[in-house]
């Protein structure tokens, strides 16, 4: 009759670090992917020449939070402010007096019609009817406008410090939300200022 024992060795020291290395990893990922999770952030931006003078192309990826999409639901009205400036460095002034180019503030307007079950997307006079969130995020996060200025304003050659973000304007809240919206990342909606070096 044969007998067989298991004999149990210590854990490897390395195997274990490798192991602890790898769930802390994964726990990183996992808490970066959850605050990524809602949240405005600019996946591009460039300024191209045309007749009328430079447009502004943009995209972003838009995501609401809990929070903002009820309100919506609920018949509340968010408006979102596109904000972009061009400006050329005098290295005289270290920075303080850069010479500003253009400058501009686009509002946009989003809210839910529950008689038609349709998000409405306003510029101005313009608007458009979309069946779902995702789609009205998707054509708000595509930007194409006029940026402020000409050819004949800016020097072929010469480099422009370009910025641009997004924003839910929380100023055109009701009042009493405006007050909860600043103490609660659920209403604080931006997106970081995306900066690049424009050269005509």
């Amino acid at each position: 009759m044969a007998f067989s024992t298991l004999f149990y060795s210590k854990p490897d020291v390395w195997f274990l670090r490798k192991v602890r290395g790898l769930l802390a990893a994964a726990l990183l990922a996992w808490c970066g992917t959850a605050a990524h999770a809602q949240g405005i952030h600019v996946k591009s931006a460039e300024l191209i020449l045309a007749e009328s003078g430079y447009i502004l192309e943009a995209n972003y990826e838009i995501t609401l939070s809990h929070t903002l999409e009820e309100a919506l639901l609920r018949g509340l009205a968010l408006h979102f402010v596109t904000e972009f400036e061009l400006t050329q460095s005098r290295w005289w002034t270290l920075g303080l007096w850069d010479r500003g180019i253009a400058e501009l503030r686009q509002q946009h307007r989003l809210s839910y019609n529950a008689l038609t079950h349709q998000y409405r997307l306003s510029f101005g006079s313009l608007h458009q009817n979309l069946d779902s969130l995702e789609d009205a995020l998707a054509v708000l996060g595509r930007v194409r406008q006029r940026a402020g200025f000409g050819k004949d304003e800016v020097n072929p050659g010469s480099a422009y410090a370009a910025a641009l973000r997004l924003r839910l304007d929380t100023s055109l809240l009701p009042k009493p939300l405006q007050l909860d919206a600043l103490g609660s990342r659920d209403w604080n909606l931006a997106s970081e200022w995306y900066r690049w070096t424009f050269k005509p």
